[in-house]
């Protein structure tokens, strides 16, 4: 499943149920752009993970709902519940761990 855009507005309906995994992100944001392969190859090669984006300066809604204080961002919820978060630039394999967790 490709990486979708999330906005404020369509939140509950997309984290409701499942596994889902938000990058809270800036197109401003090299480290951002450094982790989004990764994110994109995770989202590609885990068909039962919903993945989405957000960009903080787009939704500042969401991101001061999960405190996002700094970016890049990654949370991880199941059934619409955050279970884990991880700040910064992180390996693949340190993503693949955190999801795996609630697979």
């Amino acid at each position: 499943m490709a990486v979708q855009k999330l906005t404020t507005k369509e939140f509950d309906a997309a984290v409701a149920s499942g596994a889902v995994l938000i990058d809270f992100f800036a197109t401003w944001c090299a480290p951002c752009r450094m982790l989004a392969p990764s994110v994109h190859a995770l989202a590609e090669d885990t068909p039962n993970l919903k993945v989405y984006q957000v960009d903080v300066d787009e939704e500042p809604a969401l991101a001061a709902k999960f405190r996002v204080m700094s970016i890049p961002t990654l949370v991880l919820l199941k059934d619409g519940k955050p279970v884990k978060t991880s700040v910064g630039l992180v390996p693949r394999e340190q993503l693949d761990a955190m999801v795996a967790e609630v697979l």
